[in-house]
């Protein structure tokens, strides 16, 4: 990386955009951050096969509408992202070239095409949910001998009394919850909205078994 700092405007405006953009100017969530790294990843290697270069000796002005164009089919046909991923990709990659705009203002001609490039229009289907019988086979389905299966069978029920995202489930520590109670958990959703969720009894409970098999440290994960 340090190489590429010297050799490339290119990474000089990727780090400063990670560092100073996201991290200190606007403070994105962490998971922000996450997605944007995975975006620029996956970007970047496309590129290099495109381009025949390394990363580290790009510039700016290789950031065109047709290789981002490119890279979007790619994400469609290759990898089969849905259209939803790809939109999140295409933002990601939008929101660099906006900052990159009053850095680079010489690479202005470049960067309007990148931004000009549209988000993908789609179809919203309806959402369907479970029977209660349906989800109950999901609630008995893990090995519940094993110590992975009686973790899956809490995850679960955690996951479906709260409604939460799969992120914020996974992301759950001692100090989430109620005291000792269980029987409620703060949730942190997108834009660092925080909302307590009160738990059923049965979710209480297997949260209290589950909870003596790990760490009492507060940061302890809940589903390690």
């Amino acid at each position: 990386m340090k190489g590429a700092l010297i050799t490339s405007d290119l990474a000089r405006l990727l780090q400063a955009f990670f560092c100073q953009r996201l991290i200190q100017q606007r403070n994105v969530s962490h998971q922000t951050v996450c997605s944007y790294r995975d975006t620029f990843r996956l970007f970047l290697r496309f590129a290099e096969q495109q381009l025949g270069k390394s990363a580290a000796k790009m510039d700016l002005v290789d950031i065109n509408a047709s290789l981002v164009l490119a890279f979007l089919d790619d994400l469609e046909s290759q990898r089969h992202n849905c259209i939803r991923s790809r939109n999140a990709r295409l933002a990601a990659i939008r929101s660099f070239m906006h900052y990159s705009a009053l850095l680079k203002p010489e690479a202005l001609a470049v960067i309007q095409q990148v931004l000009a490039i549209p988000l993908k229009r789609f179809d919203r289907p309806l959402v369907k949910y479970l029977t209660q019988m349906e989800m109950q086979a999901i609630l008995e389905a893990p090995d519940l001998l094993s110590w992975s299966g009686q973790r899956d069978q809490v995850l679960l029920a955690t996951l479906y009394n709260s409604g939460g995202r799969v992120s914020e489930i996974i992301e759950l520590r001692r100090a989430n919850f109620d005291k000792n109670s269980w029987q409620a958990v703060c949730l942190h959703g997108k834009g660092r909205k925080k909302r307590v969720i009160p738990l059923w009894k049965r979710t209480t409970n297997l949260l209290k078994t589950w909870s003596a098999k790990i760490g009492l440290d507060p940061q302890q994960p809940i589903f390690p």
